[in-house]
């Protein structure tokens, strides 16, 4: 019997790694189930404003009642914080948390391209994917914008649908380490979104670390990585308490949230 061709066990380990990262075939009670965990992710991680705080008592009982799986214990560990803060806290932390760092910015293609102009095109090829799905994403905020990606997620599905958060599955890494030094309960959202994802590789993992060392790509030859300053060393975030204004904003109309900021 003449030996298999050199080329399936490379063939094999392609197909396992497809197959990995593929969400598993899902019953259509855990595919409905799902999607509410991600649009609950995608309210929970949303401006908290008035009309979002008004509505912390059925976020928390919508939380409670998601099938036991760990994604629906670590957002329960959160809206048990979430639902006792003074709205004026929480608008305050979430403006320190995400507006003012650029290590924990929700917005996703950042980390990958940073900032360069290979970020405009993925920008562009995350609207174009939500309208050849059917959805019109115009909503005041970047398609890249975490709450929107997740809600996308929630609506398109696990496979298609769920495939921008896979592809930028380090950034969120990024993004949780952040909010884990920074002793934020929003950690508890971003843990729970990885534990729907599939588990990082020891290439993952090594991305992330040089990510954190350096910053992502920049085509502004001569800048410190982001968030850096010299006053903290090469390489290294400003401090939390340290204003690092966000490199690309969306324009949305004034709100209570822009008034916080001045």
């Amino acid at each position: 019997m003449s030996p298999l061709p050199a080329t399936i066990p490379a063939l094999v380990r392609t197909r396992v790694r497809a197959a990995v990262r593929r969400p598993a075939r899902l019953t259509p009670e855990e595919t409905a189930d799902r999607a509410l965990t991600l649009r609950l992710m995608s309210l929970l991680l949303q401006y908290p404003d008035a009309e979002l705080t008004s509505a912390r008592a059925e976020l928390t009982g919508a939380v409670a009642a998601l099938s036991a799986t760990p994604a629906a214990e670590r957002l329960a560990r959160f809206t048990d914080w979430f639902a006792d803060q003074d709205p004026e806290a929480l608008e305050r932390h979430y403006v320190e948390t995400f507006d003012l760092r650029r290590r924990s910015s929700l917005y996703l293609t950042y980390y990958l391209h940073g900032d360069t102009r290979r970020r405009g095109m993925a920008l562009l090829a995350l609207h174009q994917r939500y309208r050849a799905a059917g959805w019109n994403s115009a909503g005041g905020e970047l398609p890249d914008h975490l709450p929107v990606v997740l809600e996308f997620a929630a609506l398109a599905g696990p496979g298609g649908g769920e495939a921008p958060l896979r592809l930028h599955r380090r950034g969120l890494e990024l993004i949780r380490r952040a909010l884990t030094d920074a002793d934020s309960p929003y950690r508890h959202v971003l843990a729970a979104l990885l534990t729907l994802l599939p588990p990082p590789t020891e290439a993952d993992r090594a991305a992330v670390d040089l990510l954190v060392a350096e910053g992502p790509p920049n085509e502004d030859v001569g800048l410190d990585p982001y968030g850096a300053h010299p006053a903290y060393g090469h390489g290294e975030f400003a401090p939390p308490d340290t204003f690092v204004p966000p490199l690309t904003a969306p324009t949305v109309a004034p709100t209570s949230r822009e008034d916080h900021q001045r």
